[in-house]
């Protein structure tokens, strides 16, 4: 970036790897960005190559190489660049593994297994977290008890627990205690709490597709960048 190129702080942050440009504005407004020496929080702030930025007092640096990361992401891992209760940390399992600073795509709460994306690329992840991305979400689902028939239709229609409104893209049962639901815009816990409005625990909940991108063969803690036929086919879906 030359230095006569000003951009928005938030945005050069994301190019840092440090986060996406939303995460990054929070980060500001929590006062732990400084620029030149002087702490920042204020959004609008400009800085150019030639300034100095630091994150909790450690200089941060534009990454020319941008990463995509798939991680099969275990059960009991949250998804967070740290945790105040000391939990496993989902980044923690590709540490070491790539210089640059990646952080997490969306989120899969702690229980729950599959798919997570990690990244420097700020605006890869905004685009592809936007909730106009209409971006597919597949996942396989193990139940307590057996799923009534009903089931998958009326969560295709919408079901509404608490005044909040659930509505899957598809639902179909595999098994009497096996599902496949396909998302388009997921609400935190989203398939947990539908499922238990409806008297069904979740035994298992694995997220096998983003996008055109599966799962496989991935096994558990094991991670692989995509390609870049894969980032393409993303970002496509993404423009549709």
């Amino acid at each position: 970036m030359p230095d006569k190129d000003e951009v928005r702080l938030q945005v050069f942050l994301a190019h840092c790897g440090v986060a996406s440009r939303r995460a990054s504005e929070q980060i500001i407004l929590d006062g732990r960005v400084s620029v030149n020496g002087t702490v920042i929080t204020e959004l609008g702030t400009k800085v150019t190559a030639s300034d100095v930025v630091a994150v909790d007092g450690k200089q941060v640096f534009q990454e020319e190489k941008k990463r995509y990361v798939l991680l099969n992401k275990p059960a009991g891992f949250v998804c967070s660049a740290s945790d105040e209760k000391g939990r496993k940390v989902a980044a923690d399992l590709i540490q070491g593994a790539f210089r640059e600073r990646l952080y997490n795509v969306g989120r899969l709460d702690m229980y729950s297994k599959g798919m997570i994306f990690f990244t420097n690329d700020g605006e890869f992840a905004r685009i592809l977290s936007h909730p106009s991305s209409q971006l597919e979400k597949e996942y396989i689902v193990e139940t307590s008890q057996d799923v009534p028939d009903d089931f998958p239709a009326r969560f295709e229609r919408g079901i509404r627990v608490n005044n909040v409104f659930y509505r899957c893209l598809r639902c179909e049962i595999l098994r009497p205690r096996k599902i496949k639901i396909v998302l388009i815009e997921g609400k935190n816990r989203e398939i947990r709490t539908v499922l238990e409005s409806v008297g069904l625990g979740t035994h298992s909940l694995v997220r096998v597709r983003i996008g055109n991108v599966y799962l496989d063969d991935l096994r558990p803690g094991d991670f692989r960048e995509l390609s870049e036929r894969e980032v393409r086919s993303l970002l496509q879906s993404c423009a549709r």
